[in-house]
């Protein structure tokens, strides 16, 4: 489906199309993945990254009993966060004790967040609109295994800041504080369905105008990070450390770590902000199962389906055209079967199809992300979405026989498998049910066919920042990498637009201009100076001057590149050559971009003074203007000669063309004075004066600096 606004006036179908909430930007933490990319591949490739550890890798737990690790139930398996323990605060203008005071939860999140919106191309600092964040943590375990044993408790202002660096709710805030965003900042916490209601939640913020662009996820991170668990028979963890979701041997599931953001913004608006979409969040359900359940902790099979059916009504859509289900999926005996019920109910209520919709769980890839397990499915089937392909659901191989698949409109996909096409854009539904009953379901559907780019010029700029050159050089190597992987689809000035437009300028910069993807990457990662120039910024905003040069700076097919290929550029050329014509006599444009056979004769008449200083103006005119309609203001501007009328004529001291017949007439009258030579000597007046000594046919005629001085004589009266 190609979208196209115009005019305001859309027809009924058009203005459903654009109902929902685009998710344009998001980025995982996970087990085994450092990046959306790397997830995928292991998606693709049916990887799980669950790690299991051997007794000497178990790191201490103060928490947790010696006496467990011993238990022959205990099981030595969890999915690790790399790098969780890192943290760049300077980044984030926080000082290393406060860092130090802060959860892991709090630090990942915040890194998280930001890199959403740079995978939107979006700089969070500049964006004039307000941002909402929903967010949720896991309990904080770092705290008590790390903090508490070396504090003291007669220190109130580290207990105030180890308070705000700890406690679930100041997770949204610290982020909104950090990152300029002054939409709803709000802590969700609903157990294990946490990021998944932050993002329902978002949703109902974005559609009620709250907000221009919402930050929704989760994060998990306990400490210490590799441990196990104590196994019990009927209990959620699983007895092995795999998840095997709606298997005949499901025996429960396994705790991970990691963090998950997407960065929403309503579909009309993403469409006309030519934003990318990953995939549109056509409707939300949120709900409790109340007291309808046997106990506290246990699932309902009519608190999934209403949360189910509420989605797909929000959404307006049939559940007979939702062809795959990110399931909650934590291979449980008790929960599988009551939410393939759960969902069979909702389905029904639209369809009498079996079979027909597949169903995966992304826990038997990285395990159980606790508060962002739901962002963590809802990541996947978007970009399941985006490449049309179902990843498989891993550690299947007979299904639980308390489940009739047959009798359901469901299968478990076991195997990637690619996913046709049909009548409607492809539609899911993703699933995400907390312990305490709250249950929430989103339905979402593929993007809208791209509006392509528009034409661009062949060489293309790019230009990158980090705050530390060992942070430059690492961007610049991802650059690199990105534009090695890319299909050759790629399109090299949306690639420049998003480094130019939305990324954050940092002091270390490094810019080059190549024609193809393969160039770029070559010349970024050999970093030759000659092709990629590197500095450091001392001024975020240094003031640019503009500097318009006088007569004997033409030359024939000056801006000719420019003029071919710049319409800014070509469109004023024009205009001003149409405003020439008959003041010269001449069109302007055939001395400037003379057909080769031309070109002598057009380089002689470019030094006859009336036809210079005219076509000088122009070319630097038109120069300054597409300068400016680049983004580069001039702060100041300073003309030499025939420069000065342009600095005048930019500044606004006269309009355009009157800026032309000025200068036109002024080429004239010097055109019709005596013929004469210039000579610049670099010497002061006085030097130049006494070698000039009585001669009459000499003279100083300009003082171009203290040491710089410039001679003239009259070919009518000397030589």
């Amino acid at each position: 489906m190609k979208i196209k606004i115009e005019d305001g006036n859309m027809s009924q179908q058009e203005q459903l199309d654009l109902n929902g909430v685009a998710i344009i930007g998001m980025e995982r933490r996970f087990p085994g993945a450092r990046n959306v990319r790397e997830f995928w591949q292991n998606l693709v490739a049916g990887k799980e990254t669950i790690s299991f550890f051997t007794p000497d890798e178990l790191e201490p737990a103060p928490t947790e009993p010696a006496e467990a690790r011993n238990d022959p139930h205990y099981v030595r398996a969890r999915g690790v966060l790399e790098g969780a323990e890192n943290f760049d605060a300077a980044f984030f203008g926080i000082n290393p004790r406060e860092a130090a005071l802060m959860d892991p939860q709090h630090r990942v999140f915040m890194e998280t967040a930001w890199e959403a919106f740079e995978d939107a191309g979006y700089d969070p600092l500049a964006y004039s609109g307000p941002v909402g964040v929903f967010a949720g943590m896991a309990n904080n375990s770092y705290f008590p295994a790390v903090i508490a044993p070396r504090q003291s408790a007669d220190n109130p202002a580290a207990s105030l800041q180890t308070m705000l660096g700890n406690e679930k709710d100041y997770l949204a805030t610290r982020t909104s504080y950090k990152l300029n965003l002054r939409g709803p900042s709000l802590n969700i916490q609903t157990a294990c369905s946490t990021s998944l209601v932050a993002v329902a939640q978002a949703y109902q913020s974005l559609q009620g105008y709250q907000c221009d662009m919402a930050i929704a996820g989760g994060v998990s991170v306990t400490c210490p990070q590799k441990r196990g668990y104590l196994y019990h028979e009927g209990a959620i963890v699983s007895p092995d450390g795999h998840c095997r979701a709606f298997d005949a041997q499901a025996g429960g599931t396994v705790f991970s770590n990691g963090s998950g953001v997407v960065l929403l913004k309503r579909l009309s608006d993403a469409v006309a902000d030519h934003d990318h979409i990953y995939a549109v969040i056509k409707g939300v359900g949120v709900n409790n199962d109340g007291s309808a359940r046997v106990s506290f902790a246990a699932p309902s099979v009519d608190g999934q389906a209403e949360a189910i059916a509420m989605a797909q009504a929000l959404a307006a859509v049939d559940a007979g055209s939702i062809t795959y289900v990110e399931t909650h999926g934590t291979g449980t005996a008790l929960g599988d079967p009551v939410e393939i019920a759960g969902l069979t109910q909702a389905f029904r209520l639209s369809t009498e199809r079996n079979q027909f919709c597949a169903i995966g769980a992304v826990k038997s890839n990285i395990g159980h992300l606790d508060a962002a397990a739901g962002v963590a499915g809802l990541i996947k089937t978007a970009l399941a979405l985006e490449n049309a392909k179902i990843p498989a659901s891993l550690n299947y191989t007979q299904p639980n026989p308390k489940i009739n698949f047959a009798e359901t409109p469901f299968y478990v996909n076991a195997k990637l498998a690619d996913w046709p096409a049909g009548e409607t854009p492809r539609r899911a539904g993703v699933s995400s049910f907390g312990s305490g009953g709250t249950n929430a379901h989103v339905v979402i559907e593929e993007a809208p066919a791209r509006v392509a780019s528009g034409p661009a010029r062949a060489e293309q700029l790019f230009i990158i920042s980090a705050r530390s050159q060992t942070a430059l050089d690492h961007a610049a190597g991802n650059l690199a990498a990105h534009l090695q992987s890319s299909d050759s689809g790629l399109k090299l000035a949306d690639v420049a637009f998003t480094l130019q437009t939305g990324r954050r300028y940092f002091a270390h910069r490094r810019a080059m201009v190549a024609l193809t993807a393969a160039e770029a990457a070559e010349a970024l990662l050999s970093a030759d100076p000659k092709r990629v120039w590197s500095r450091k910024c001392e001024h975020a905003d240094a003031p640019v001057v503009f500097l318009f040069p006088g007569q004997g700076a033409q030359q024939v097919n000056m801006g000719r590149g420019l003029y071919e290929s710049e319409p800014i550029f070509a469109a004023q050329v024009d205009e001003c050559a149409e405003v020439l014509r008959p003041l010269l006599g001449l069109d302007l444009r055939d001395l400037l971009y003379p057909q080769p056979e031309h070109e002598q004769e057009a380089s002689r008449q470019l030094k006859e003074t009336f036809i210079t200083q005219p076509a000088l103006f122009v070319v630097e005119y038109a120069l300054a203007q597409l300068w400016m309609q680049w983004g580069v203001a001039p702060k100041a501007m300073i003309g030499h000669s025939l420069g000065e009328y342009v600095a005048a004529c930019v500044a606004g001291v006269f309009s355009r063309n009157d800026a032309l017949h000025i200068i036109s007439a002024r080429a004239r009258m010097v055109q019709d004075l005596p013929a004469g030579a210039m000579l610049a000597v670099r010497l002061p007046e006085a030097e130049v004066a006494a070698l000039l000594g009585d001669m009459p046919t000499l003279s100083i005629a300009a003082l171009n600096s203290p040491g710089m001085t410039v001679v003239s004589n009259s070919w009518q009266t000397g030589h």
